[in-house]
């Protein structure tokens, strides 16, 4: 199992996310002679797990099922434990797009966090990229490097522990593009221009307030960035339902002899309708471009 490339059967030391609704998942490391319980009863690692294949129906102790799902960063990102606020998959694609990454790109990134963002970006420049990122907590860039090797991907990834501001990402001149999500971005715009490449790169910062954005922006612009943009992405998701709608009575026409219908006609028909709630501000993204040397 790898978060890179996809398995069929289910081996001891895999990670996995056991389904048990749209609400309700969590992931589990699979262990020889291990048990994980369920609101539907026992999971036995051995015998319900070890051997099986992906997004299998397994039945627990109680004689409930749930489905035994492969690790995706979508359902990482949704289940992962938390060390820190996390980017979601809204704006994980438009920075995955943003930032132009491809196969075999190399990337930096500060901080990890809780590795949501890492994981989409590792997916995105296998098997030939390399994903270099700065983590300026010990135990949290820990934590991130034993995850990593976990879910197979650490030949892919340079995990740091040190402060991006002061010491810059280790690297001059080879990444593709730069990602930031630190409190005070403006001060890494410096370690950013030389980590990429010369012939030019994309660089993403988040911040969750308009006054860091402002700052970071003015340091792009001395620093030489140009195309510089910030965007905000809501995501709001409409619901399918079945609705009754009244046919209004127009009354007969005017050649007409047939008699006006009185009773309450009306029409059965699907509709989409916006929700009453939705989530709101998340953050600001801060593009830029690096124009060849």
């Amino acid at each position: 199992m790898s978060f890179v490339e996809y398995s069929e059967i289910i081996q001891e030391g895999d990670v996995v996310i056991i389904f048990q609704g749209h609400e309700s998942m969590m992931p589990i490391k699979v262990q020889s002679g291990a048990q994980t319980q369920t609101r539907y009863g026992a999971i036995r690692h051995s015998s319900d797990l070890i051997g099986q294949r992906f997004g299998s129906k397994v039945t627990c102790s109680k004689g409930g099922w749930v489905y035994v799902l492969h690790p995706t960063p979508e359902l990482w990102t949704v289940n992962l434990p938390h060390r820190t606020q996390i980017l979601y998959t809204t704006d994980i694609a438009n920075i995955t797009l943003m930032l132009e990454l491809k196969p075999g790109s190399v990337v930096c990134e500060s901080g990890t966090g809780s590795g949501s963002l890492s994981h989409s970006i590792l997916r995105t420049i296998a098997p030939t990229g390399h994903l270099h990122t700065v983590e300026f907590h010990a135990q949290r860039a820990e934590k991130a490097m034993q995850e990593f090797k976990e879910h197979k991907v650490s030949h892919l990834v340079t995990v740091r522990n040190q402060d991006v501001c002061k010491d810059g990402f280790g690297i001059t001149g080879i990444a593709d593009a730069v990602f930031l999500d630190i409190p005070s971005p403006w001060e890494a715009i410096t370690h950013a221009k030389s980590a990429i490449k010369r012939k030019g790169g994309r660089v993403c910062s988040f911040s969750p307030c308009i006054e860091q954005v402002q700052r970071t922006c003015e340091a792009l612009l001395d620093h030489g960035f140009e195309e510089i943009c910030t965007l905000e992405v809501l995501l709001r998701v409409h619901d399918v339902r079945t609705v009754t709608l009244p046919l209004p009575d127009f009354g007969p026409e005017e050649d007409s002899t047939d008699i006006p219908n009185t009773g309450n006609t009306s029409v059965i028909c699907r509709t989409a309708t916006p929700p009453r709630e939705m989530a709101g501000h998340t953050g600001y993204l801060t593009f830029a471009t690096k124009p060849r040397d």
